[in-house]
């Protein structure tokens, strides 16, 4: 059984832990709130974007000659594959990019585990392809490379403070090694924030792009439902829409991981306060019991001396 000085020595190593997961529960949940307004904010935006491009491209693609993907250096087709269209093959994906989204640091549950696992996964169904990671944030940087996929730029401080100037500058980079030929697709990797309580590990597809309806199928918009009136053209708007539409869902992610990281931490903080005030209780209830125990000893050390005398 301990002595009275190591549980007194337990409890308070575990009220100094207390002090800092409490402290640690409140930073993430002030920059949970400000991560969330901005996420909640951008989705109806990027949803609304997306649902006018599936339209732009059906009314510049016509019903059946879609915009193909096979001629890489035009300006508008570079981007999205002919609609309708299958996901691409995986044998058919010779240079593979993944963009793979974590933390800069721990104590945030499984955040960073998920986010890892799933992008392990994403890099072996690559089979045989060339694959590039691009690890946004170290512990997937660090996870990265040591199964032989080290970032080939430092991109570690987007975790941190999101930015869409330099989320737009990578995106525009994978896009120009799409347009030129030296990518045949990119994924994304990342934790989609759906509640506080839940952040669900997603992996899409970057480029080639689908436009896709809300509640609707990939580049599936009907003609009759496309009842824009164009000003200029639906190519000339494509041209000009479809790459800051790729930048915006970039930027997206990149708030979406942002999100669903100060989300885990504000959770998994909270489990270890409640979990480390429960154990403070119990080590207080030893305490209280084994001073009790020691004292009642002592009294009757005391009564049996007297009655000895």
């Amino acid at each position: 059984m301990p002595s009275l000085k190591e549980i007194k020595g337990r409890i308070g190593s575990v009220k100094s832990t207390l002090k800092i997961t409490s402290a640690m529960k409140l930073v993430a949940s002030s920059k949970l709130r400000k991560a969330q307004q901005a996420i909640e904010g951008m989705r109806p935006y990027e949803r609304k974007l997306q649902e006018m491009l599936a339209h732009l491209t059906m009314q510049a693609g016509g019903s059946g000659v879609g915009i193909s993907s096979a001629s890489l250096r035009d300006p508008i087709r570079a981007y999205a594959p002919e609609i309708p269209t299958p996901e691409p093959e995986p044998e058919a994906s010779k240079r593979v990019a993944i963009v793979a989204f974590a933390s800069n640091s721990s104590l945030c549950g499984a955040f960073n585990a998920n986010a890892v696992r799933l992008a392990l996964e994403t890099v072996q169904s690559c089979g045989d392809a060339q694959v590039t990671v691009y690890s946004v944030g170290r512990k997937m940087a660090e996870a990265m490379k040591k199964t032989g996929h080290p970032s080939p730029e430092n991109y570690q401080h987007l975790a941190d403070k999101p930015s869409y100037a330099e989320a737009a500058a990578l995106a525009e980079k994978l896009m120009e090694d799409f347009r030129e030929g030296r990518l045949d697709r990119v994924d994304l990797v990342y934790n989609h924030f759906v509640s506080s309580a839940k952040q669900v590990p997603v992996r899409e597809t970057f480029l080639p792009m689908v436009p896709v309806i809300p509640g609707g199928a990939a580049g599936g918009a009907k003609e009759s439902e496309a009842d824009y009136i164009l000003e200029p053209s639906a190519s000339e708007l494509l041209d000009e829409l479809l790459p800051k539409s790729l930048k915006l869902k970039f930027y997206t992610a990149l708030l979406d991981s942002n999100a669903s990281e100060h989300a885990a931490r504000t959770v998994a903080m909270q489990t270890a306060t409640d979990n480390g005030e429960d154990l403070l209780q119990e080590l207080t209830l030893q305490y209280n019991k084994s001073r009790q125990s020691k004292i009642t000893a002592e009294i009757l050390d005391l009564a049996g001396g007297s009655q000895e005398q």
